[in-house]
């Protein structure tokens, strides 16, 4: 899909600061649908999230994670966002992320270019397009400086 120097590139930077620069970028693309402050992110957590901008992070982190992983597919993301559950005194349990957030996202990024759906043999699920690799870059580039 990419130059192998691209690739070094967006991993040689913190994966942190390359989200948050990436999820300024896309707020630009899209909005963060209505329902998004009501809504928890998985049945594991207790609140929904405080971050005002959660939404745009969360796009840019599955953005990173399609790049980093690619093809995945929304069954694959929720495994990866999940995590433990505290069921009080009993023993914490995993569990997986919201599978209707992540699917809004990639559905956004998709409509925005970054990503496309694909089948590669018997792995189907969405890959980072050529555009969506320039912006990781890019932000790659402006968080080294």
């Amino acid at each position: 899909i990419s130059s192998n120097s691209t690739m070094v590139h967006i991993f040689e930077v913190s994966p942190q600061k390359l989200v948050k620069e990436t999820s300024e970028e896309l707020e630009g693309k899209f909005a963060a649908p209505s329902w998004a402050i009501f809504v928890k992110t998985g049945n594991n957590k207790e609140r929904p999230p405080q971050n005002k901008n959660w939404w745009h992070l969360s796009a840019a982190s599955v953005l990173r994670t399609v790049y980093k992983d690619g093809p995945v597919g929304v069954s694959k993301l929720r495994s990866r966002y999940g995590s433990r559950k505290n069921r009080g005194v009993k023993p914490h349990k995993f569990t997986r992320a919201s599978g209707n957030v992540l699917r809004k996202i990639l559905q956004q990024l998709e409509t925005s270019g970054l990503v496309q759906q694909q089948k590669l043999g018997v792995h189907k699920g969405r890959i980072i397009t050529p555009a969506g690799t320039s912006l990781l870059s890019k932000a790659a580039k402006r968080v080294e400086k």
